[in-house]
């Protein structure tokens, strides 16, 4: 359940937003802080240790800061933060698997997390992860921005240019995908 912004934040947040997108440097700097915790907590939903959801927070932090002058208002803003965290988070995990994949060269990496070494809510999320790299994009991000992000239909819709009913069937055949991948059918 999201917590609701007060009217008086929200109007801070776009004015902010509207000032650091003209090329404002310290509304910028202050729209970085302010949102750094959102991205943080939402980094978090998808990489199980503190260290890795801090690197894909700061990676969210940077490509916000680069792209808020493309950042066209088409989707609410905190749409367009959700889905700039989600790929972030999900390009830090790519990163960090292929650096493991080559530290561990010739050792065979076992299928599942060792629960002896890795919570349960962490299996959980690398076993996502793992499937959702499995999927194509168009998939994948639909299939986040809903069950990990918690956006509405319509909100995905608008942010990835699609209708209602392509957001429905990707997401609908994602889940699919990454049921079946997780209950042990494979790709």
């Amino acid at each position: 359940m999201e917590t609701p912004i007060r009217p008086a934040v929200a109007a801070d947040m776009d004015a902010l937003v509207r000032s650091a997108a003209a090329g404002d440097g310290r509304a910028l700097n202050d729209l970085l802080t302010a949102l750094r915790p959102e991205a943080l907590r939402l980094c978090a939903r998808f990489l199980p240790h503190r260290e890795d959801a801090e690197e894909a927070c700061q990676d969210t932090l940077l490509a916000v800061a680069r792209g808020i002058g493309r950042f066209d208002g088409r989707s609410s803003f905190r749409t367009w933060f959700y889905r700039v965290a989600a790929n972030r988070s999900r390009s830090t995990y790519q990163v960090l698997r292929r650096r493991f994949d080559g530290e561990a060269a010739g050792i065979p990496l076992p299928e599942r997390p060792d629960p002896r070494r890795t919570s349960v809510v962490a299996g959980t999320r690398l076993d996502l992860l793992d499937a959702l790299e499995a999927l194509p994009p168009d998939l994948a991000e639909a299939l986040v921005l809903r069950d990990v992000l918690d956006l509405g239909y319509g909100e995905i819709a608008a942010l990835l240019e699609v209708p209602d009913g392509t957001v429905k069937s990707r997401i609908h055949e994602a889940r699919r995908q990454v049921r079946r991948r997780l209950d042990g059918g494979g790709g």
